[in-house]
């Protein structure tokens, strides 16, 4: 796993182990940032079930003016500082180690990316879409990786599907926020 471009591009990244764990793939990690690209410089962005933080990373290294990693495991939460500390890019990134849906229920912060990516079949999505308006700003982009046998919906209040794409088993839903046209 490694940093595709940007101001860390080529830089490894630590994982965590274990049979939950499921990093996104170099293939969808740059179709991610093929279409949220215009969007990254300068984003204040949110990467949620942060894992490894490689989403967040990226994002980050593309020139996002800041990243708050969100994971309630403490190995993750771990492994999200250890690998921000080798790309050199902490000094603009907070990790939060608490449960991402009270993130989501208290948080006064406002974002211009969501970057999710829960684990599987857990029904987290279905918890944390819901959530997301409250906590984006008007004309944000809200990007969801899941299993291609899950949909979430095509509206969550302010949250609007724009556009889902399939990679092998992996699907990607994409949603703007507040109605934005962008791309």
């Amino acid at each position: 796993m490694r940093v595709i471009t940007g101001q860390a591009r080529g830089m490894k990244l630590k994982t965590l182990e274990g049979e939950d764990v499921r990093p996104t793939t170099d293939m969808v990690k740059e179709a991610i940032y093929s279409i949220i690209q215009f969007s990254v410089p300068g984003a204040n962005v949110l990467d949620l079930f942060a894992g490894s933080g490689q989403l967040g990373i990226e994002a980050l290294s593309r020139g996002a003016s800041g990243c708050t990693f969100i994971d309630k495991n403490k190995a993750a939460a771990d492994t999200v500082k250890e690998n921000l500390l080798h790309c050199k890019l902490n000094d603009s990134a907070r990790i939060d180690n608490t449960d991402s849906i009270n993130f989501l229920k208290l948080t006064p912060a406002k974002y211009d990316i969501a970057l999710l990516d829960p684990p599987y079949r857990q029904g987290l999505l279905d918890k944390a879409l819901p959530l997301l308006g409250r906590v984006m700003n008007d004309g944000g982009v809200v990007v969801c990786e899941h299993e291609k046998e899950y949909a979430p919906a095509e509206e969550y209040g302010e949250l609007k599907l724009r556009k889902r794409y399939r990679y092998g088993k992996i699907m990607l839903s994409v949603y703007d926020v507040g109605g934005s046209e962008e791309e």
